[in-house]
């Protein structure tokens, strides 16, 4: 509004800045006009006069002192063109905005500036106003029957409803309602999707705000909104208020880069207050959701302040189920579809890899023109999700295509071969995203914890590759370069945190994280240079012994090796059913044709393997063939 105000103003003394006629007397006037100076003259019923000399001269004005009959005649004579006006009847505004425009604006602004201090608790601008968002009950409702695989997570926000429907049920008993639940859980397991179904549960005020939204670049402004968060609140109460993503602002204080970061802790230190502080806030329950509680300051963690920590993981196979049965409502589905299946195949995925499994398996359906999406659909989908998408335009030579049919069979073989490790699923050398080729190991249950057995087995999977290129190509490439890595980070920690060697149950370095960066950035060395030799000899002698036990696998299995090499360099992929086949010296059953688009149903993959998904583990990945395309 002020920037308009001032740009009218400019506008109109641009406007009004033209050059100014110049003042004649009348005898001036006559004179100039017999010398034939005059071009043109306006007449006005007022007796004033106004023209232009000749030649672009300028411009003049004048005032007839008394009724003058042969003016228009000695006009005439001269040729000097006449014009007649009547007077301006807006001169009173000329003037107004002449001299009264200044006040005005002031007038105006200062109307304006009390306005917005009187609104929002006396905060100019209304910087320091909250920006939290009050649900209403026209939005869509979002209900607890919409969620699922979080089953326990649910039973502890029921309880919060109920004591919002029913609060002399627990008071009777002397209880009080948790102040805040602490929502916690890795990134798309439907935190915010609980808060949406708690709000559509309640029937309560809730107000929806992001810990990012407190922060801005005014000094004094995080603060402010916090205290206005919580009057709304009060004026509501009972109420939900829910801050997602609160890491935002609620990380430890006086751990910032640079020697700290002020505003930060000045907006956690009011939420703090206004959380439990000297004023009670009776019927206002925080619910803030976080996927880093490691880095929380602890005195928001005390009880009083968020008395729940509520632990949203990663749903087990039931609860995939339920997620799958959700997000499939709007699906037309063909008999084939087995949503159990599919949710013993998907171990390790969250709720959000879920839905986006079957979003992509519509979109596949709808691209190949089907009326329903068939069992098929879901499989691609989750090749699609798992391993990226086929890069079939990609020209690869065939000593190259050779090599990565050599380098996936050796990561297959060794796996199928050593006992404990995960079925197999599927083995291709189609380049899918950044890697050449791909073998694709699926875990029967979901896995929480890993044996020494196992994870040295992994270790010999992932040199099965570069153990094949060497046994039977004769040389060495660049191919193998992504499972070396993996191998060798998957040693060490098994040296340095697991206590998996011969150097005994001990942890070797520690660990130092700036808070601020969100990730740890060093490694502390509290072991002495000795020590330091040992780890590495030990590590060496880990990713030795994978070695050799890959090698001696694949010399007693050189037959198989080369079948499933030729296998995949005719037919590109292979799945678990083929692989056995293979292995037991079976041939091959011819593929059918595929069934054109218009089919509307589609039979399901025939691998015999636990069909999507992998359990992500936290040292390496566990699929072996997943490496880049060399340089």
């Amino acid at each position: 509004m002020i920037v308009t105000a001032v740009l009218l103003w400019q506008v109109y003394q641009s406007s009004q800045g033209r050059p100014r006629p110049q003042p004649l007397s009348y005898s001036e006037f006559l004179n100039s006009v017999n010398n034939d100076q005059v071009q043109e003259v306006t007449i006005t019923d007022n007796d004033e006069i106004s023209g232009k000399f000749n030649n672009n001269k300028g411009e003049f004005k004048t005032t007839v002192p008394a009724p003058d009959p042969d003016l228009i005649k000695v006009l005439a004579g001269k040729h000097v063109n006449i014009i007649g006006k009547k007077s301006s009847q807006n001169s009173w505004i000329s003037a107004l905005l002449g001299w009264w425009a200044p006040i005005l604006i002031l007038v105006a602004f200062w109307i304006f500036m009390m306005r917005q201090m009187q609104s929002g608790g006396n905060k100019a601008l209304s910087f320091g106003k909250s920006r939290a968002k009050l649900l209403n009950s026209q939005q869509k409702k979002v209900t607890f029957k919409d969620v699922a695989g979080v089953e326990e997570a649910k039973e502890e926000l029921q309880e919060i409803i109920e004591f919002l429907k029913e609060p002399q049920k627990f008071q009777k008993l002397g209880g009080r309602i948790p102040k805040g639940v602490l929502l916690v859980g890795p990134p798309g397991t439907g935190k915010t999707l609980l808060a949406r179904a708690i709000a559509g549960e309640a029937n309560v005020p809730f107000f929806s705000i992001s810990g990012s939204d407190f922060v801005e670049m005014f000094v004094g402004v995080g603060a402010s909104r916090v205290r206005d968060l919580f009057e709304q609140g009060k004026k509501h109460a009972p109420c939900i208020i829910f801050i997602d993503e609160i890491d935002a602002v609620g990380r430890h204080r006086g751990a910032g880069l640079g020697g700290g970061h002020d505003e930060r802790e000045q907006t956690l230190n009011q939420l703090l207050v206004e959380l439990d502080g000297f004023e009670s806030n009776d019927g206002v329950i925080i619910i803030a959701a976080t996927n880093r509680p490691d880095v929380l300051d602890p005195a928001l963690l005390r009880p009083g302040r968020f008395d729940r920590r509520v632990v949203v993981a990663r749903p087990d196979v039931r609860g995939r189920e339920g997620i799958l049965q959700v997000h499939t409502r709007k699906i037309p589905l063909a008999s084939d579809v087995d949503v159990s299946v599919l949710a013993r195949g998907t171990p390790g995925f969250s709720g959000a890899d879920l839905a986006n499994l079957v979003n992509e398996a519509a979109l596949v359906a709808a691209r190949l023109n089907r009326k329903m999406v068939v069992m098929e659909d879901f499989e691609n989908a989750k090749d699609k999700v798992l391993m990226g998408v086929e890069r079939k335009s990609l020209i690869i030579s065939e000593a190259e295509k050779r090599n990565t049919a050599y380098h996936e069979a050796g990561h297959a073989l060794v796996a199928f071969m050593t006992p404990g490790a995960d079925p197999l699923h599927k083995v291709t050398i189609i380049p899918r995203g950044m890697a050449l080729g791909l073998t694709q190991q699926l875990p029967v249950d979901d896995k929480h914890t890993y044996t020494k057995d196992y994870l040295e087995g992994q270790i010999s999977i992932m040199m099965g590759g570069r153990v094949a290129e060497e046994m039977f190509l004769g040389h060495l490439t660049t191919g193998a370069g992504n499972d070396i890595e993996q191998a060798t980070e998957l040693a060490r920690r098994m040296v340095c945190e697991y206590g998996m060697s011969d150097l005994g149950p001990l942890t070797f370095g520690k660990k130092e994280e700036q808070i601020f960066l969100g990730r740890e950035i060093a490694q502390h060395r509290d072991y002495s240079e000795d020590t330091a030799i040992k780890i590495d000899l030990e590590v060496k002698r880990i990713i030795m012994q994978g070695y050799e036990h890959a090698k001696k696998l694949l010399t007693d299995n050189r037959d198989r090796l080369v079948n499933i090499s030729e296998a995949l360099l005719e037919r590109e992929v292979l799945d678990a059913n083929e692989i056995q086949r293979i292995i037991d010296g079976l041939p091959l059953e011819e593929k059918s044709t595929p069934p054109t688009s218009s089919s509307p149903q589609q039979a399901a993959s025939p691998a015999a393997a636990p069909k999507t998904g992998q359990k992500p583990i936290p040292a390496f990945n566990p699929n072996p063939g997943n490496r880049p395309a060399p340089a």
